[in-house]
């Protein structure tokens, strides 16, 4: 498994996303898949940079490998306030603007983006697992 850790912060989610999208694209991923796995994985750094480290310097640990030949698997690690992002209630999307609350489209996205997304809190680390199929 690859593995990139870098400090949480807005300068490196550039760095995180091109350094997947190429392992992606070098494994063959469609340029469909290459793009949903920008989109996801940007708005999961963003969130976990703006929510996980309010009063304090954190960091990222980012896992990546290809599962037969088909999936990719990426886990993402911080140390951050608890918190399981697939708790959150789905938004209403037939609700009027004035009748929705305001965020929680960014996780909806994430779950749009991917074959699946799974989280888990292990050892004071928020862990999540963000899933993408080849074609």
């Amino acid at each position: 498994m690859n593995k990139i850790r870098l400090a949480a912060n807005q300068e490196n989610i550039e760095k995180i996303v091109g350094v997947i999208s190429i392992f992606a694209e070098q494994n063959d991923f469609s340029p469909d898949v290459v793009g949903r796995i920008q989109l996801s994985l940007e708005e999961t750094l963003v969130n976990i940079i703006n929510y996980a480290y309010p009063e304090c310097d954190g960091e990222m640990e980012i896992s990546y490998e290809k599962e037969n030949d088909t999936k990719l698997i990426v886990e993402i690690l911080d140390n951050g306030i608890p918190f399981d992002p697939l708790s959150m209630p789905r938004p209403a999307l037939t609700a009027t603007l004035s009748g929705r609350k305001v965020g929680g489209l960014g996780v909806h996205f994430i779950r749009k983006l991917t074959e699946d997304v799974r989280y888990r809190r292990e050892e004071n680390a928020n862990i999540l697992t963000l899933i993408y199929t080849k074609y």
